[in-house]
């Protein structure tokens, strides 16, 4: 892979980021998602407020293919 500055969209496909991503070591994925959150909650605090927030009575189901 090759290293350097690019300014083109070219080099923005899903796929450079996906392996930018997974080059990453778990402590760093943290690190960006904890970022991630914040910068969230500090554009909408109103955001992690459980108003209308209700317990389902209900299971959940796992499906799996035969």
């Amino acid at each position: 892979m090759a290293f350097g500055v690019h300014h083109g969209w070219e080099h923005e496909t899903i796929e450079a980021k996906a392996r930018w991503f997974q080059s990453l070591s778990v402590a760093e994925r943290m690190d960006l998602l904890f970022e991630f959150m914040e910068m969230i909650r500090s554009a909408n605090p109103s955001l992690l407020e459980k108003r209308n927030a209700e317990q389902s009575a209900k299971g959940v189901r796992i499906l799996r293919l035969p």
